[in-house]
């Protein structure tokens, strides 16, 4: 009998009724938009859409929880205004990294840092985003002991707060496309026009079709920032040095396909020259004695006598 009465003494409490309220109000709340989030993505194909759809909902649905607390609870705040702003500054000394964070999202949200699908540096992690949630980015990493840009299948989850300390190195933002360069060490006597004709023969036939996006989207980054015009069409340049000439090949692109395409040119650049009949070959390093030092020798023998070899 006495826990009925504890019981109805409770429910009789208006601030009891009031939690009860708000309770049951973000259950439906929640189920509602966990709905939404399940049944309409089905019908969307694009992935992108469907993804940004789903953080959306996720967003709206936390909004409209706090609001309808606020609204439920709101005569009740003016009077605890004090306690509330002592807790207030507690919570937000001891959850200091956590508000970082989420100002980091708000930061990435707005300032365009990165979004899903680029590929960036951070935190000293490179890898593609493939998720960025109120706390943290969470990316597909590449590198480390696989070489090149290739996927390792680890999955890096890094604080939001990263972009306040640290600088974001972003392969793909404005800017789809990476430079890159091969080095050809070739001997001395070869024919280097026909060198230089080979490198920008086969620039041409594998990476040329970057050429005219490439061009379209640097014009839009001398637009938008102060920034001085690129040349995005291949460029061979030439140094010599004690050992061989050594061929430079300079060229735009794909971020996520430069080892692919660094593959080919090294395999048609190899191909073409063997096809010279030695007018061009490929340098390496050797060795090579100008003279050879005098040995002298002197063997002393202790006893009956000395000799000197020499």
């Amino acid at each position: 009998m006495d826990a009925i009465k504890v019981i109805q003494q409770w429910l009789k409490d208006p601030m009891v009724g009031k939690i009860v309220y708000v309770s049951v109000g973000i259950f439906v709340l929640s189920l509602i938009f966990r709905t939404l989030n399940k049944t309409v993505p089905r019908y969307i194909q694009d992935s992108d859409t469907r993804y940004h759809f789903r953080k959306t909902v996720s967003f709206i649905s936390y909004i409209l929880m706090m609001l309808f607390a606020a609204s439920v609870f709101s005569d009740r705040f003016r009077q605890f205004t004090v306690i509330f702003g002592v807790i207030g500054a507690g919570v937000a000394f001891a959850l200091q990294e956590v508000i970082a964070s989420f100002a980091g999202w708000a930061a990435i949200s707005l300032g365009q840092f990165y979004r899903p699908g680029d590929r960036v540096l951070l935190g000293g992690i490179m890898g593609d985003v493939i998720d960025i949630s109120i706390l943290r980015t969470t990316l597909m990493e590449c590198g480390d002991w696989v070489k090149a840009d290739l996927y390792n299948g680890r999955i890096v989850r890094i604080a939001n707060s990263f972009v306040f300390k640290e600088p974001v190195y972003n392969y793909s933002g404005d800017f789809p496309f990476v430079w890159d360069e091969i080095s050809i060490p070739i001997k001395y006597g070869s024919d280097r026009i026909l060198v230089r004709k080979i490198l920008q023969k086969v620039a041409h036939e594998i990476v040329g079709e970057y050429i005219p996006i490439a061009r379209t989207n640097w014009q839009r980054m001398v637009h938008k920032y102060l920034i001085e015009d690129a040349r995005i069409e291949p460029a061979v340049t030439l140094m010599a040095n004690d050992n061989w000439i050594e061929f430079t090949l300079r060229y735009v692109v794909d971020y996520k396909k430069r080892r692919g395409k660094k593959d080919e040119l090294f395999s048609r650049i190899l191909d073409e020259i063997d096809k010279t009949e030695d007018r061009v070959a490929v340098a390496s390093t050797t060795v090579h004695l100008v003279q050879t030092p005098i040995l002298d020798v002197r063997l002393q023998q202790q006893g009956n006598g000395v000799k000197n070899l020499t």
